[in-house]
């Protein structure tokens, strides 16, 4: 991927560009799925921590556990998660917006005075149409979409995965732009866009060693 590319993947609706990595070992706990799936999702998630090189761990000291996954049937359910609301701000309107909107997936982060990822949330609303994603596919995809801060229309236009010979692997560039953002000599938050060019040179770099 060139600079240009790159730098759409981190591109906000207003024109500004951010990127941030997880500045903490990342902790994940699975709510709402049974313990088949719950190994899938965690499975997927220490994939791409791996893949980008970064640290998993068993506790978080201040948030004990600080990636939290929600698998639920209806947004009204979130409000009946003791504490949550301690963790979300705002979530009754918030569960409101989402009904309304008939949302299926929803992310939210908070970050640390410095900007690095902190936590992160992930709520999915399993209608019909996540139901038909195969457990492997769904928890790739959201794996690879909290393991930094994409832009909000990063993959609008298609998936993070690709399927090779039946199943879903990362698409190589995607993978190759996280291995890049978490290169120990790149910035862990960045706002200008000449981040995305750094991006791109270690992209093509690691491509033509590889």
């Amino acid at each position: 991927m060139d600079a240009e590319a790159i730098a759409a993947l981190f591109t906000r609706n207003d024109g500004s560009y951010l990127f941030a990595r997880w500045g903490r070992p990342i902790v994940p706990v699975v709510f709402g799925v049974e313990d088949a799936t719950l190994m899938v999702v965690k499975g997927a998630i220490e994939a791409v921590v791996m893949l980008a090189g970064h640290r998993m761990a068993e506790t978080d000291p201040e948030l004990g556990a600080n990636l939290m996954v929600f698998f639920l049937r209806d947004w009204a359910e979130l409000l009946v998660v003791p504490g949550l609301d301690h963790l979300v701000p705002e979530l009754t309107p918030l569960c409101a917006r989402l009904q309304a909107r008939a949302a299926n997936q929803y992310r939210l982060f908070r970050f640390e005075a410095g900007g690095e990822i902190k936590a992160a949330f992930v709520f999915l609303r399993m209608d019909a149409a996540l139901a038909a994603v195969p457990a492997e596919d769904l928890a790739l995809a959201q794996a690879v979409q909290v393991i930094v801060l994409w832009s909000d229309r990063a993959f609008v236009g298609g998936s993070p995965l690709v399927r090779v010979r039946g199943h879903a692997v990362l698409r190589p560039e995607i993978a190759a732009v996280i291995r890049a953002g978490y290169d120990r000599v790149m910035p862990a938050v960045a706002g200008d866009v000449t981040h995305a060019m750094r991006l791109a040179a270690r992209v093509s770099r690691d491509g033509l060693a590889g």
